[in-house]
């Protein structure tokens, strides 16, 4: 019987952000589905709805919430070796 093999976010279809907001917080690992991406607006449906995840999540928390400066792409991890 063959192995399974652990698929990656990217894999699945969503793509990994790291944020960096005005007040110099930085946010890692927001997961965006790949759907939305790509096309003639490249990365910016993600921005949108980054904006809006961060809007929920301050108002859970009961704070403003913070406005984005930067975005761009995580790096990709390097795969762990498979055990045999």
């Amino acid at each position: 019987m063959a192995k399974r093999v652990k698929q990656y976010p990217q894999d699945r279809g969503s793509v990994v952000f790291d944020v960096v907001f005005e007040d110099g917080s930085r946010a890692s690992n927001r997961r965006v589905p790949m759907e939305i991406l790509g096309g003639l607006d490249g990365d910016q449906p993600a921005r949108v709805l980054i904006e809006q995840q961060e809007a929920e999540i301050a108002q859970k928390a009961g704070r403003p919430p913070r406005s984005i400066q930067s975005l761009m792409r995580a790096a990709k991890s390097e795969p762990k070796p498979v055990r045999e």
